[in-house]
């Protein structure tokens, strides 16, 4: 149920010719802004939505602007990926135009797989239903968690009554997702648990966890230290993690990735591109595409996007970027291709620096395999789950130092 890439699945992508098959739409607009978000928003406050903001209809116009200038480098996409913000603040024949525009500069394969994010809250039936006749097959459902304090605590604008009308309405669609985050100021192990149950209670095709990250520059940020009470300590985390494997993995998800589990044939294609290092569109304020080896990241408030976007459309959609090195492109491959649980491919390593990589390899990853946490057979290598996932930035690190050496050796 995958794209057929034409190449085997996973084995790095750092040649110039693939051409990008995914987009990513930003869609900025929020309620407000939670209180651990770091992300390029607007806030509207709560009574506007796309029917009723200027803001949103004058962003619309802009991101298709963008859209339209870009050039059209391969085949139909395949993926479409709506995030933000609050995509589901969008009114039905916004969402239209956009995919419209889409349509007409790359096309839309038959089974493109277009995934939206709503918020609990910010929506009701008719809007899924309008949004399911455009072609949205895939929704991620940002629940967050199940406890009317925690959401509050985090600043967010749904609670929990929201959340069960939402997932009444996700039968609308034939894919959708729920995502929750763990680690939360005040949350015990007890609460993470019971937040567990419901979600698989709700049945999601998909479940996703995530780990609090505290941004410099958000509230949560200022306000707490990784470990300190209130937060949860290190261990707990741990045991957080832990426990969301043992539980969802009994319940019939497969752990396919660090943070996401999937009923089967329920996997995000639009997130393996990244997981995969595939190269992207990426369009709106803020996005950040991956084409032609180039990495190029929008401006994050309104006015300096719109003004790269004149600019963008004076130049005829040209990219101001240099190419990624080769060793970059490489290493972003490793980053992100060891969170998949199936691991990456080392051939494209071998094939850069012979011999002297197995060597080091061995070397830098001889604790890890004979733990378990790391496992390396024909020239693949994963991490053990949940064990090696949990050390997962602690052996990227090592590998990292050994790459970085080697290539030092190797320009001598």
């Amino acid at each position: 149920m995958f794209p057929r890439l034409g190449y085997s699945l996973n084995a790095f992508t750092f040649f110039f010719g693939l051409m990008p098959t995914s987009a990513y739409v930003h869609i900025p607009f929020c309620r407000r802004r939670c209180f651990y978000c770091d992300f390029p928003i607007s806030v509207i406050g709560n009574r506007k939505r796309g029917e009723t903001s200027d803001t949103i209809s004058t962003y619309v116009d802009w991101l298709c602007r963008e859209i339209n200038a870009t050039p059209a480098l391969g085949s139909a996409l395949e993926t479409v990926f709506f995030g933000g913000g609050t995509p589901s603040l969008l009114s039905v024949s916004q969402l239209e135009t956009i995919l419209s525009s889409l349509d007409q500069r790359f096309g839309l394969a038959t089974n493109v797989e277009i995934s939206m994010e709503m918020d609990p809250g910010t929506f009701d039936v008719s809007h899924v239903q309008g949004y399911s006749a455009l072609g949205v097959n895939r929704i991620s459902l940002g629940v967050q968690a199940f406890d009317d304090r925690l959401l509050e605590l985090c600043g967010r604008f749904h609670r929990l009554a929201d959340v069960e009308r939402a997932v009444e309405a996700m039968c609308q669609v034939p894919s959708w997702s729920l995502d929750l985050i763990s680690g939360l100021p005040t949350q015990t192990l007890d609460q993470w648990q019971a937040g567990l149950e419901r979600a698989i209670a709700a049945q999601p095709h998909h479940i996703s966890i995530y780990d609090l990250t505290l941004e410099p520059h958000t509230p949560f940020g200022k306000q707490y230290r990784p470990g300190e009470q209130p937060l949860p300590s290190e261990g707990t985390t741990v045991a957080m993690y832990r426990l969301a494997q043992h539980i969802l993995t009994t319940a019939g998800y497969h752990h396919y990735e660090i943070s996401n589990y999937a009923q089967a044939g329920h996997q995000c294609r639009h997130n393996r591109t990244y997981w995969e290092n595939r190269p992207f569109y990426g369009f709106g304020m803020g996005a950040t595409s991956y084409t032609q080896a180039q990495r190029v990241a929008r401006p994050r408030t309104q006015q300096t996007y719109r003004q790269w976007v004149y600019q963008f459309q004076q130049t005829g959609g040209v990219l101001e970027a240099s190419p990624l090195p080769l060793i970059e492109q490489l290493t972003d491959g490793l980053m992100v291709g060891l969170r998949l649980a199936e691991g990456i491919d080392l051939a494209p390593f071998i094939d850069r620096f012979g011999p002297a990589f197995t060597t080091m390899l061995n070397t830098r990853l001889q604790t890890y395999l004979t733990t378990g946490q790391a496992l390396l057979e024909n020239n693949r290598l994963r991490l053990s789950d949940p064990d090696g996932f949990l050390i997962s930035n602690t052996v990227l690190a090592d590998l990292f130092n050994g790459i970085e050496q080697l290539a030092e050796h190797l320009a001598k």
